[in-house]
């Protein structure tokens, strides 16, 4: 299999997959203005300072039509000032890109240093790994009950995998990313789960598949895949996945079009 651009995935799944990017956006965004208050007032918040300009005066909710629907933002008060944050402006002009970078998150985890560079975008100014460090741990903790949530019915279960560059203890090496995307009864599709491996070897594929079923995948009529390594085996591996039903599977997505429709 070619290598493919990891950008359209992230693409993919910022448009189609992560549900819970607003409430990542929003997080991002809460930060970054929490930092422009700071540095308006020339204090962090409850600090005693000689240099203090002004005092915080809480947070005026503020929702925002975006791509990826609504968003309600706290935008930070501050008590006798006109001081307004440009960092929601900067944000909703960067919204594709913010997304884009969410779902890349979602796919190799969150950094520190990924979170401080989006931040100093938003904010115009350098900011430190501390002042970012509870956003991360914010992005953190969202991301991982979405990894986790439960999947229930899917009744079209897609298996794919591409190859990428990743970058480990300071090297970049080869590894591939498996994905699964599903279609649920009411005919809406899903980025059900992500997982970086070392290769395509049937190990990896049948603990990403056994991952999909510990968190409720069920109601599986139909799967469908290219023919990677791996998955030579199919039948056997969908079957122990969605136990109690008839499985069809489909090694080629090059054949789906040879598949009868509808009586």
């Amino acid at each position: 299999m070619s290598h493919k651009n990891i950008y359209s995935l992230m693409k993919d799944l910022a448009k189609h997959g992560l549900e819970t990017i607003p409430e990542l956006v929003s997080i991002l965004i809460n930060n970054a203005m929490q930092v422009e208050r700071a540095k308006h007032l020339k204090a962090k918040p409850y600090e005693h300072s000689p240099d203090r300009s002004g005092y915080a005066n809480g947070y005026k909710p503020k929702t925002v039509k975006t791509n990826v629907g609504e968003t309600t933002f706290d935008v930070p008060q501050v008590r006798n000032s006109d001081f307004y944050p440009t960092a929601l402006e900067k944000g909703m002009r960067s919204e594709r890109a913010l997304n884009t970078a969410l779902a890349e998150m979602y796919i190799l985890g969150v950094s520190t240093r990924k979170v401080k560079a989006i931040t100093e975008m938003l904010c115009g100014y350098e900011v430190s790994a501390a002042q970012v460090s509870g956003a991360t741990e914010q992005l953190d903790e969202v991301l991982r009950q979405w990894r986790d949530r439960d999947l229930g019915e899917i009744r079209y279960l897609f298996l794919d995998a591409r190859y990428e560059k990743v970058r480990e203890v300071g090297q970049a090496r080869d590894s591939v990313i498996l994905t699964a995307t599903g279609i649920c009864p009411l005919r809406e599709r899903q980025v059900l789960g992500v997982s970086v491996s070392l290769s395509e070897h049937e190990t990896h594929w049948k603990d990403f598949l056994i991952s999909l079923k510990e968190r409720g995948l069920k109601g599986t009529e139909l799967v469908i895949s290219d023919d990677h390594a791996g998955l030579e085996q199919p039948d056997a591996q969908c079957l122990s996945v969605c136990p109690g039903r008839d499985v069809s599977f489909i090694c080629s997505k090059a054949q789906v079009p040879m598949c009868p429709g509808k009586p």
